[in-house]
């Protein structure tokens, strides 16, 4: 039996939502399933092609529907799960009972996790500490600011390097080590940890960037960071430097995507009164009520500092 999993790249929730969804396929289906994995990321144009799903069984976990006839597994917890209204009809429809959509978890990983737990007896006790962190990383339940930008929690370590190695293959030995090895002893591995000691130094210099070239005013704090060659960031930077702020957008640009990223201070002293996924959705984004992100090509920066002025108008009421 082969499986293919298709999950949300270069993201926590994606990377832990891959490992349980596959201890449980394992667990309660096919024992010696042989597992391949497919990083998906959110960029302008098809998302899926039908040679994604090669598998005899093809799984995507925390990202977009996909009207495949050879998909049979899904999980999302995105307000914004389908690309188009065809696309959710379809799987309104859907009857095979495997397609699962919730987007008031907080996680994927923990939703995957207690369907399996409530519809289909399935539940391991080891998978403890990997669900509980996917809900506070995924879910921004953080105890300050500090707490995430300061990366003093190995998860939050292991958070970091996901987001940051491009190396597609190195996350997947990631999920496949989260299947058979406790989150902490994955993270504290010498080839994580090699990886992490760079990734510190680098996130440490992009704060001092996002430091210098952050404008406030009104509420809102923007950052145009594509001329300082910065293609991510860790998202709670802006409110570690801007505490008094509610929103947060942020214009990067690298090798696929021009994009922006909008987000909400869980701290803020005001509290948010947008819904981001809905502001995104327009210019064909998407994302959570709290957090979004939207995608141009990356010849398109001109276009996207466009939409960036025109969300922080809406953002600081200006508009």
């Amino acid at each position: 039996m082969n499986l293919r999993v298709l999950y949300h790249g270069h993201c926590f929730d994606g990377v832990a939502s891959a490992a349980v969804f596959t201890r449980f396929y394992r667990g309660r289906f096919h024992a010696e399933a042989d597992v391949s994995y497919t990083s998906l990321m959110h960029r302008p144009g098809a998302l899926f092609d039908e040679e994604m799903f090669d598998g005899d069984e093809n799984a995507i976990v925390d990202f977009k529907y996909s009207r495949s006839d050879r998909l049979t597994w899904w999980f999302d917890h995105h307000q914004s799960a389908f690309l188009t209204p065809e696309d959710e009809e379809h799987f309104r429809h859907d009857t095979s009972g495997r397609k699962f959509l919730d987007s008031e978890s907080k996680s994927c990983t923990e939703f995957i996790a207690k369907i399996a737990r409530e519809r289909f007896q399935f539940e391991d006790s080891s998978l403890e500490s990997l669900i509980r962190w996917a809900h506070v990383i995924d879910g921004a339940l953080y105890e300050s600011a500090a707490q995430c930008v300061e990366l003093r929690a190995p998860a939050l370590q292991l958070m970091q390097v996901i987001e940051s190695v491009p190396d597609v293959n190195f996350i997947e030995s990631i999920i496949r080590d989260l299947t058979t090895r406790t989150l902490d002893e994955v993270v504290m591995s010498d080839r994580v940890q090699q990886h992490f000691r760079p990734i510190l130094a680098q996130h440490l210099e992009t704060l001092e960037i996002m430091r210098r070239k952050g404008r406030y005013s009104n509420g809102v704090v923007q950052f145009d960071l594509v001329d300082d060659g910065i293609e991510g960031f860790n998202k709670f930077i802006p409110y570690y430097l801007y505490p008094q702020t509610t929103y947060s957008v942020a214009l990067t640009r690298g090798s696929y995507r021009t994009k922006i990223s909008v987000g909400s201070n869980p701290w803020a002293p005001r509290p948010r009164a947008h819904n981001i996924a809905t502001i995104c959705e327009r210019y064909g984004g998407g994302g959570h009520a709290v957090v979004g992100a939207i995608s141009f090509k990356p010849d398109e920066v001109e276009k996207g500092r466009e939409a960036m002025r025109e969300i922080v108008a809406e953002l600081s009421g200006e508009s």
